[in-house]
């Protein structure tokens, strides 16, 4: 018998400081947690050196959970400008690393994955954290940057799967 292996889906919380990591298998309506984590360049490294730390520990984390599909949060607007260009940069890394692996990549802002696991789009990283630990118990403690992350592969799960539905009565 062919056993299907569930689709594993790779979200990415970006960040310059924290960009938060986490996987997800997906099995139909089944949600199952995967491994989750965090990589944090040091602040005393030069702008470059960081860029080249998130994106390794991006690519270290494909190697190692072989994800089939990439789900990124797009980044709010900040006022500061020069901040706004730098977490840009982070965000850029978080698309291009995936895609550099031959994964496709979709974005979702944070409104859409909050209301995916809590049920609105004003939640709180407390709440986002707290269905977290309820969606995927295996989980265990998760900082709010992997909670973050793994809350974006669920709304892309979620989103693939309702897409499938709609294939399926088209």
């Amino acid at each position: 018998m062919n056993a299907i292996r569930p689709v594993r889906i790779l979200g990415l919380d970006p960040g310059l400081r924290r960009t938060g990591w986490g996987v997800v298998a997906c099995e139909g309506a089944r949600l199952i947690h995967v491994a989750h984590g965090v990589i944090a360049p040091s602040d005393k490294l030069p702008f470059a050196e960081r860029l080249l730390v998130l994106l390794s520990g991006i690519e270290a984390v494909i190697a190692e959970h072989a994800p089939d599909e990439a789900a990124v949060e797009e980044t709010f607007v900040n006022d500061n400008a020069r901040s706004a260009l730098k977490l840009g940069h982070a965000r850029a890394i978080a698309l291009v690393a995936p895609a550099r692996a031959g994964l496709p990549v979709a974005e979702y802002a944070a409104t859409v994955v909050k209301k995916a696991v809590v049920g609105t789009g004003g939640a709180d990283k407390a709440q986002v954290g707290w269905m977290i630990a309820r969606l995927l118990p295996t989980a265990g403690k998760t900082t709010a940057d992997a909670a973050d992350a793994l809350a974006v592969a669920i709304a892309h799960a979620h989103a693939r799967t309702a897409a499938q539905r709609a294939w399926r009565v088209a």
